[in-house]
């Protein structure tokens, strides 16, 4: 059977990588004029740790989405309507995975915390959620995944993103009150999802 999402992973694969290049715009150099000593550079690169923070999590964040997705399309081989734009709104979050984070980045040691941390898991509340629904809407059609793919090869991918959205969601709910918690949880999925991909990979 010939693979027909070629063209969707195609245009997949550049909106995550522009995504990723464009999170260097938000690193900024300082003015010459500002800096008159090696002193006073540091200091200023010391201030800017959270713009680093920020840059980084939005970094490896679509990274690890962008694993999964590659994962997830070998088991896609044809698409249909719903397909498109459930890929379509996966690729939205990617584009907007740099905001919240640099909210987080910014406010998470003031009083507005729980506000940036809600804001960051809610984000991933979305992510998970698309994910599952690009995953339901193609197993709904055998004929739209891998040949020889067994039911369940389907369930168990199925569970593997199905877990997570409870755990996100009781995320969420922890970052107006105990948002360190929260962001705590939230940085485990994401170890959890970099690992988790081996298991999609075991169903080739």
């Amino acid at each position: 059977m010939e693979k027909e999402t070629s063209r969707i992973e195609g245009f997949s694969d550049g909106v995550f990588a522009i995504a990723i290049t464009l999170l260097v715009l938000d690193l900024h150099a300082p003015e010459t004029s500002a800096i008159k000593n090696g002193t006073e550079l540091l200091r200023f690169l010391t201030e800017e740790w959270t713009t680093y923070l920020a840059f980084s999590l939005s970094f490896f964040s679509i990274f690890i989405m962008w694993v999964n997705h590659h994962k997830i399309f070998k088991q896609i081989y044809s698409r249909n309507t719903a397909i498109m734009f459930s890929n379509g709104f996966i690729l939205f979050l990617v584009t907007a995975v740099s905001y919240p984070t640099a909210l987080l980045a910014r406010f998470f040691d003031g009083e507005a915390s729980g506000i940036a941390v809600a804001i960051y898991t809610g984000m991933f509340v979305l992510i998970n959620f698309a994910y599952n629904l690009l995953w339901f809407v193609a197993a709904q059609d055998k004929k739209l995944l891998r040949p020889g793919i067994t039911a369940v090869a389907i369930q168990k991918i199925r569970n593997n993103y199905l877990y997570g959205f409870p755990t996100y969601l009781i995320a969420f709910g922890l970052s107006f009150r105990f948002p360190a918690i929260a962001l705590a949880i939230n940085m485990l999925l994401l170890v959890f999802w970099a690992f988790s991909s081996g298991k999609i990979k075991m169903q080739e």
